[in-house]
Protein backbone atom coordinates (compact mmCIF):
# COMPACT_ATOMS: atom_id res chain seq x y z
CA UNK A 1 0.00 0.00 0.00
CA UNK A 2 1.49 3.38 -0.91
CA UNK A 3 1.13 6.50 1.31
CA UNK A 4 1.71 9.79 0.80
CA UNK A 5 0.60 13.15 2.51
CA UNK A 6 -1.72 16.16 0.47
CA UNK A 7 1.30 18.52 0.90
CA UNK A 8 3.56 16.11 -0.94
CA UNK A 9 1.32 16.67 -4.10
CA UNK A 10 2.70 19.70 -5.64
CA UNK A 11 3.83 20.05 -9.08
CA UNK A 12 7.44 19.05 -9.73
CA UNK A 13 10.72 20.69 -10.92
CA UNK A 14 9.65 20.03 -14.68
CA UNK A 15 13.54 21.65 -15.53
CA UNK A 16 14.51 18.31 -13.98
CA UNK A 17 12.70 15.72 -17.01
CA UNK A 18 14.47 18.16 -19.55
CA UNK A 19 18.03 17.53 -17.22
CA UNK A 20 17.16 13.32 -17.28
CA UNK A 21 16.41 13.54 -21.18
CA UNK A 22 19.73 15.46 -22.07
CA UNK A 23 21.48 13.17 -20.07
CA UNK A 24 20.12 10.27 -21.86
CA UNK A 25 20.40 12.72 -24.99
CA UNK A 26 24.26 12.83 -24.16
CA UNK A 27 24.37 9.28 -24.19
CA UNK A 28 22.56 8.16 -27.08
CA UNK A 29 23.97 10.67 -29.71
CA UNK A 30 26.80 12.37 -27.53
CA UNK A 31 25.90 16.04 -28.82
CA UNK A 32 23.50 17.88 -26.48
CA UNK A 33 24.23 21.60 -25.05
CA UNK A 34 22.54 22.23 -21.73
CA UNK A 35 21.28 25.51 -21.91
CA UNK A 36 18.69 24.37 -18.90
CA UNK A 37 20.77 24.16 -16.12
CA UNK A 38 20.75 27.36 -13.75
CA UNK A 39 24.09 26.66 -12.33
CA UNK A 40 27.74 27.77 -13.29
CA UNK A 41 29.48 25.20 -15.75
CA UNK A 42 32.87 25.66 -13.57
CA UNK A 43 34.09 24.49 -10.42
CA UNK A 44 34.51 25.87 -7.33
CA UNK A 45 37.55 28.35 -6.99
CA UNK A 46 41.09 27.77 -6.65
CA UNK A 47 41.44 28.42 -3.02
CA UNK A 48 38.18 26.79 -2.10
CA UNK A 49 39.57 23.66 -3.53
CA UNK A 50 43.21 24.34 -2.06
CA UNK A 51 41.36 24.53 1.21
CA UNK A 52 38.73 21.75 0.85
CA UNK A 53 42.14 19.50 0.68
CA UNK A 54 44.06 20.75 3.81
CA UNK A 55 40.35 20.72 5.83
CA UNK A 56 40.76 16.76 5.10
CA UNK A 57 43.99 16.62 6.61
CA UNK A 58 43.12 18.86 9.41
CA UNK A 59 39.98 19.32 10.74
CA UNK A 60 37.43 16.47 12.04
CA UNK A 61 34.77 17.09 9.98
CA UNK A 62 32.05 16.67 12.25
CA UNK A 63 29.05 18.90 13.54
CA UNK A 64 29.43 22.24 13.28
CA UNK A 65 27.18 25.40 15.45
CA UNK A 66 24.00 24.56 14.24
CA UNK A 67 23.92 28.39 13.10
CA UNK A 68 27.58 27.68 10.87
CA UNK A 69 31.23 27.90 12.06
CA UNK A 70 32.76 31.13 13.26
CA UNK A 71 35.14 31.96 10.69
CA UNK A 72 32.05 30.89 7.81
CA UNK A 73 29.84 33.67 9.63
CA UNK A 74 32.69 36.36 9.74
CA UNK A 75 33.61 36.35 6.75
CA UNK A 76 29.82 36.29 5.17
CA UNK A 77 29.47 39.27 7.60
CA UNK A 78 33.00 40.95 6.44
CA UNK A 79 31.15 40.22 2.60
CA UNK A 80 28.08 42.29 3.20
CA UNK A 81 29.83 45.47 4.73
CA UNK A 82 32.25 45.12 2.13
CA UNK A 83 29.87 45.00 -0.53
CA UNK A 84 26.90 47.38 0.49
CA UNK A 85 28.69 48.98 3.05
CA UNK A 86 25.99 48.49 5.72
CA UNK A 87 27.26 46.68 9.08
CA UNK A 88 26.90 42.77 9.61
CA UNK A 89 27.59 41.08 12.81
CA UNK A 90 29.29 37.38 12.70
CA UNK A 91 25.73 36.81 14.90
CA UNK A 92 23.32 37.91 12.39
CA UNK A 93 24.37 35.32 10.07
CA UNK A 94 22.64 32.21 10.16
CA UNK A 95 24.42 29.44 7.55
CA UNK A 96 21.99 26.68 6.12
CA UNK A 97 22.31 24.16 3.58
CA UNK A 98 22.16 25.74 0.46
CA UNK A 99 19.65 28.34 0.06
CA UNK A 100 16.99 26.16 -0.36
CA UNK A 101 17.66 24.79 3.02
CA UNK A 102 17.12 28.53 4.26
CA UNK A 103 13.84 29.37 2.36
CA UNK A 104 12.38 26.11 4.18
CA UNK A 105 13.88 27.01 7.84
CA UNK A 106 12.53 30.60 7.41
CA UNK A 107 9.33 29.86 5.75
CA UNK A 108 8.97 27.23 9.06
CA UNK A 109 10.10 29.73 11.66
CA UNK A 110 8.33 32.57 9.99
CA UNK A 111 4.89 31.38 9.07
CA UNK A 112 2.27 29.86 10.15
CA UNK A 113 -0.50 27.59 7.84
CA UNK A 114 -2.75 29.60 6.19
CA UNK A 115 -0.51 33.00 6.33
CA UNK A 116 -0.44 34.58 3.00
CA UNK A 117 2.54 34.99 1.70
CA UNK A 118 2.92 36.72 -2.04
CA UNK A 119 5.03 35.95 -4.36
CA UNK A 120 6.12 37.49 -7.84
CA UNK A 121 4.84 35.51 -11.24
CA UNK A 122 6.76 34.06 -13.17
CA UNK A 123 9.43 33.75 -10.50
CA UNK A 124 11.25 30.75 -9.14
CA UNK A 125 8.68 27.41 -8.32
CA UNK A 126 10.26 25.98 -5.32
CA UNK A 127 8.87 29.63 -3.30
CA UNK A 128 5.59 28.92 -4.09
CA UNK A 129 5.78 24.75 -4.00
CA UNK A 130 7.78 24.76 -0.82
CA UNK A 131 5.38 27.22 0.80
CA UNK A 132 2.32 25.84 -0.03
CA UNK A 133 3.30 22.25 0.84
CA UNK A 134 4.35 24.44 4.64
CA UNK A 135 0.55 25.20 4.55
CA UNK A 136 0.43 28.69 3.62
CA UNK A 137 -1.14 30.57 0.94
CA UNK A 138 0.47 31.80 -1.94
CA UNK A 139 -0.05 34.75 -3.55
CA UNK A 140 1.55 35.31 -6.99
CA UNK A 141 1.23 39.30 -8.62
CA UNK A 142 0.91 39.12 -12.16
CA UNK A 143 4.64 40.96 -12.98
CA UNK A 144 4.62 41.96 -16.42
CA UNK A 145 6.94 43.44 -18.60
CA UNK A 146 5.70 46.89 -17.35
CA UNK A 147 6.99 46.50 -14.07
CA UNK A 148 10.25 44.66 -15.26
CA UNK A 149 8.68 41.69 -13.80
CA UNK A 150 9.12 42.74 -10.35
CA UNK A 151 6.57 43.61 -7.72
CA UNK A 152 5.57 47.03 -6.91
CA UNK A 153 4.51 48.49 -3.37
CA UNK A 154 1.62 49.72 -5.41
CA UNK A 155 1.06 46.38 -6.44
CA UNK A 156 0.89 45.62 -2.03
CA UNK A 157 -0.84 48.51 -1.37
CA UNK A 158 -3.77 47.54 -3.51
CA UNK A 159 -4.48 44.21 -1.76
CA UNK A 160 -7.12 44.00 1.07
CA UNK A 161 -4.62 43.30 3.48
CA UNK A 162 -0.81 43.46 4.36
CA UNK A 163 0.50 39.56 3.54
CA UNK A 164 2.03 38.11 6.38
CA UNK A 165 5.57 37.94 3.60
CA UNK A 166 6.79 38.97 0.77
CA UNK A 167 9.25 37.12 -1.73
CA UNK A 168 11.69 39.07 -3.99
CA UNK A 169 14.01 37.89 -6.39
CA UNK A 170 16.73 40.70 -7.86
CA UNK A 171 18.46 39.58 -10.06
CA UNK A 172 15.47 37.09 -10.25
CA UNK A 173 15.54 33.76 -12.00
CA UNK A 174 14.00 33.30 -14.54
CA UNK A 175 13.40 36.43 -15.68
CA UNK A 176 17.40 37.97 -14.75
CA UNK A 177 15.73 41.23 -14.35
CA UNK A 178 16.31 43.70 -11.10
CA UNK A 179 14.82 45.73 -8.40
CA UNK A 180 15.38 49.33 -9.51
CA UNK A 181 17.45 50.04 -5.37
CA UNK A 182 14.65 53.10 -5.04
CA UNK A 183 11.90 50.07 -5.23
CA UNK A 184 13.41 47.98 -3.28
CA UNK A 185 13.98 50.62 -0.62
CA UNK A 186 10.49 51.61 -0.79
CA UNK A 187 8.97 47.57 -0.34
CA UNK A 188 11.58 47.40 2.45
CA UNK A 189 9.49 50.56 4.08
CA UNK A 190 6.31 49.24 3.13
CA UNK A 191 7.17 45.86 4.38
CA UNK A 192 8.22 46.52 7.83
CA UNK A 193 5.29 49.59 8.22
CA UNK A 194 2.50 47.02 7.43
CA UNK A 195 4.24 44.09 9.41
CA UNK A 196 4.96 41.91 6.32
CA UNK A 197 8.63 39.82 6.49
CA UNK A 198 10.49 40.45 3.34
CA UNK A 199 12.82 37.93 1.90
CA UNK A 200 15.15 39.11 -0.35
CA UNK A 201 16.83 36.80 -2.52
CA UNK A 202 20.00 37.95 -3.31
CA UNK A 203 21.62 34.27 -4.38
CA UNK A 204 22.72 36.26 -7.91
CA UNK A 205 23.97 39.08 -6.68
CA UNK A 206 27.65 39.77 -8.15
CA UNK A 207 26.71 38.58 -11.60
CA UNK A 208 25.25 41.30 -12.92
CA UNK A 209 25.85 43.83 -16.46
CA UNK A 210 27.29 46.97 -17.32
CA UNK A 211 23.63 48.13 -18.54
CA UNK A 212 21.64 47.17 -15.56
CA UNK A 213 19.19 49.12 -13.91
CA UNK A 214 20.24 51.38 -11.15
CA UNK A 215 22.91 48.79 -9.77
CA UNK A 216 22.82 46.11 -6.88
CA UNK A 217 20.94 46.63 -3.86
CA UNK A 218 20.67 44.98 -0.83
CA UNK A 219 17.41 44.82 1.01
CA UNK A 220 19.62 45.56 4.78
CA UNK A 221 20.01 48.81 3.78
CA UNK A 222 16.97 50.18 4.36
CA UNK A 223 15.35 47.61 6.72
CA UNK A 224 16.89 45.18 9.49
CA UNK A 225 13.48 43.67 9.90
CA UNK A 226 13.75 41.96 6.33
CA UNK A 227 15.49 38.54 5.69
CA UNK A 228 18.40 38.54 2.97
CA UNK A 229 19.18 35.08 1.62
CA UNK A 230 22.40 34.79 0.03
CA UNK A 231 24.49 31.45 -1.69
CA UNK A 232 27.95 29.91 -2.44
CA UNK A 233 26.00 28.59 -5.16
CA UNK A 234 25.72 30.88 -8.49
CA UNK A 235 28.83 33.39 -8.33
CA UNK A 236 30.72 31.58 -6.19
CA UNK A 237 30.20 28.65 -8.21
CA UNK A 238 29.65 25.96 -5.64
CA UNK A 239 25.98 24.76 -6.23
CA UNK A 240 26.65 20.98 -5.14
CA UNK A 241 28.49 22.23 -1.67
CA UNK A 242 24.87 23.10 -0.49
CA UNK A 243 25.64 26.29 1.59
CA UNK A 244 23.70 29.04 2.15
CA UNK A 245 23.00 31.92 4.52
CA UNK A 246 20.46 34.11 5.36
CA UNK A 247 20.93 37.57 7.61
CA UNK A 248 17.80 37.13 10.03
CA UNK A 249 16.56 40.02 12.52
CA UNK A 250 17.47 39.50 15.80
CA UNK A 251 13.46 38.24 16.60
CA UNK A 252 13.99 35.30 14.03
CA UNK A 253 16.91 33.53 15.42
CA UNK A 254 15.80 31.86 18.42
CA UNK A 255 13.08 29.98 16.70
CA UNK A 256 15.48 29.53 13.84
CA UNK A 257 18.06 27.44 16.08
CA UNK A 258 15.22 25.41 17.94
CA UNK A 259 13.91 24.33 14.18
CA UNK A 260 17.68 24.07 12.57
CA UNK A 261 18.94 21.92 16.05
CA UNK A 262 16.53 19.74 15.42
CA UNK A 263 15.94 19.69 11.19
CA UNK A 264 19.41 19.19 10.17
CA UNK A 265 21.79 19.89 13.10
CA UNK A 266 24.37 21.74 11.40
CA UNK A 267 25.24 22.46 6.96
CA UNK A 268 28.01 19.95 5.93
CA UNK A 269 31.26 20.67 7.34
CA UNK A 270 33.60 20.28 4.61
CA UNK A 271 31.86 23.18 2.81
CA UNK A 272 31.84 25.39 5.46
CA UNK A 273 35.27 25.18 6.17
CA UNK A 274 36.07 25.30 2.18
CA UNK A 275 33.82 28.42 1.72
CA UNK A 276 35.60 30.48 3.96
CA UNK A 277 38.22 30.85 1.15
CA UNK A 278 35.70 31.80 -1.77
CA UNK A 279 35.73 35.41 -0.37
CA UNK A 280 38.93 36.65 -0.89
CA UNK A 281 40.76 38.66 -3.42
CA UNK A 282 42.02 35.51 -5.41
CA UNK A 283 38.96 33.56 -5.66
CA UNK A 284 36.73 37.00 -6.45
CA UNK A 285 39.23 37.84 -9.00
CA UNK A 286 38.79 34.00 -10.81
CA UNK A 287 34.76 34.62 -10.15
CA UNK A 288 34.76 38.24 -11.64
CA UNK A 289 36.27 36.41 -15.02
CA UNK A 290 33.30 34.18 -15.16
CA UNK A 291 30.95 37.16 -15.07
CA UNK A 292 32.70 38.19 -18.14
CA UNK A 293 32.36 35.42 -20.27
CA UNK A 294 28.79 35.17 -19.17
CA UNK A 295 28.82 38.78 -20.28
CA UNK A 296 29.41 37.50 -23.50
CA UNK A 297 26.93 34.85 -23.78
CA UNK A 298 24.41 37.41 -22.81
CA UNK A 299 25.50 39.28 -25.97
CA UNK A 300 25.63 36.53 -28.47
CA UNK A 301 21.79 35.19 -26.96
CA UNK A 302 20.27 38.67 -27.00
CA UNK A 303 21.18 39.72 -30.19
CA UNK A 304 21.25 35.76 -31.75
CA UNK A 305 17.66 35.36 -30.50
CA UNK A 306 15.69 37.69 -32.22
CA UNK A 307 17.62 36.76 -35.86
CA UNK A 308 15.86 33.49 -35.38
CA UNK A 309 12.56 34.84 -34.40
CA UNK A 310 12.30 34.93 -30.86
CA UNK A 311 12.53 38.64 -30.31
CA UNK A 312 10.00 39.03 -27.04
CA UNK A 313 12.66 38.49 -24.00
CA UNK A 314 13.08 39.74 -20.53
CA UNK A 315 15.05 42.38 -20.14
CA UNK A 316 18.70 40.72 -18.72
CA UNK A 317 19.68 42.79 -15.97
CA UNK A 318 21.75 40.13 -14.02
CA UNK A 319 21.89 35.94 -13.19
CA UNK A 320 22.85 34.18 -16.52
CA UNK A 321 19.08 33.69 -17.99
CA UNK A 322 17.10 34.96 -20.95
CA UNK A 323 13.37 34.45 -20.35
CA UNK A 324 11.81 34.69 -24.17
CA UNK A 325 7.83 33.86 -24.63
CA UNK A 326 7.70 31.45 -27.58
CA UNK A 327 3.63 31.36 -27.92
CA UNK A 328 4.41 32.04 -31.66
CA UNK A 329 5.88 28.12 -31.57
CA UNK A 330 3.58 26.33 -29.34
CA UNK A 331 0.87 26.35 -26.41
CA UNK A 332 3.31 23.70 -24.47
CA UNK A 333 6.37 24.42 -23.46
CA UNK A 334 7.39 21.28 -22.00
CA UNK A 335 6.34 19.35 -25.43
CA UNK A 336 7.81 22.19 -26.80
CA UNK A 337 11.21 21.44 -24.61
CA UNK A 338 10.91 18.21 -25.80
CA UNK A 339 11.21 18.26 -29.17
CA UNK A 340 13.84 20.85 -29.53
CA UNK A 341 16.28 18.52 -27.95
CA UNK A 342 15.10 15.49 -29.76
CA UNK A 343 15.35 18.10 -33.30
CA UNK A 344 18.76 19.56 -32.10
CA UNK A 345 19.93 18.55 -29.11
CA UNK A 346 19.81 21.45 -27.42
CA UNK A 347 18.39 21.21 -23.91
CA UNK A 348 16.12 24.34 -22.59
CA UNK A 349 13.92 25.02 -19.50
CA UNK A 350 10.16 25.03 -19.92
CA UNK A 351 8.76 28.08 -18.68
CA UNK A 352 5.89 25.39 -17.15
CA UNK A 353 8.20 25.65 -13.86
CA UNK A 354 8.10 29.53 -13.34
CA UNK A 355 5.00 31.04 -14.73
CA UNK A 356 1.78 29.34 -13.79
CA UNK A 357 -0.27 31.50 -16.08
CA UNK A 358 1.87 32.06 -18.63
CA UNK A 359 4.68 29.10 -18.58
CA UNK A 360 2.80 26.90 -21.10
CA UNK A 361 4.36 29.37 -23.96
CA UNK A 362 7.64 30.62 -22.13
CA UNK A 363 10.69 29.46 -22.15
CA UNK A 364 14.28 29.89 -20.01
CA UNK A 365 17.76 29.75 -21.57
CA UNK A 366 21.15 29.63 -19.09
CA UNK A 367 23.97 31.17 -21.35
CA UNK A 368 25.94 29.91 -17.17
CA UNK A 369 28.49 27.48 -19.80
CA UNK A 370 31.01 27.68 -22.58
CA UNK A 371 30.79 30.67 -25.00
CA UNK A 372 31.47 28.10 -28.01
CA UNK A 373 28.34 26.14 -26.64
CA UNK A 374 26.15 29.70 -27.05
CA UNK A 375 26.94 29.74 -30.83
CA UNK A 376 26.47 25.91 -31.27
CA UNK A 377 22.99 26.12 -29.46
CA UNK A 378 21.67 28.80 -31.84
CA UNK A 379 23.46 27.66 -35.22
CA UNK A 380 21.43 24.68 -34.35
CA UNK A 381 18.19 26.03 -32.92
CA UNK A 382 18.27 28.93 -36.14
CA UNK A 383 17.54 26.02 -39.33
CA UNK A 384 14.96 24.29 -36.59
CA UNK A 385 12.93 27.64 -36.03
CA UNK A 386 13.23 29.31 -39.46
CA UNK A 387 12.41 25.72 -41.43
Amino acid sequence: MSMQSRRSTIPPFYVMDVWKAAAARARSHGDVLVLAAGQPSTPAPAPVLRATGAALGTELLGYTETFGILPLREAVAEHHTATYGYPVDPDDVVVTTGSSGAFTLLFLAAFDPGDTVVVARPGYPAYRNTLTALGCRVLELDCGEQTRFQPTVAMLAALPEPPAGLVVASPANPTGTMIDPAELAALARWCEANGTLLISDEIYHGITYSDSIGGTSSAWETSREAVVIGSVSKYFSMTGWRLGWMLAPAGLRPALQRLASNMTVCPPAISQYAAVHAFGTEAKQELDGHVRRYAVNRRLLLEGLPKIGITDLAPADGAFYAYADVGHHTRDSLAWCAEVLAHTGVALAPGLDFDTARGHRTVRFSFAGATADIEAALARLGPYLTR
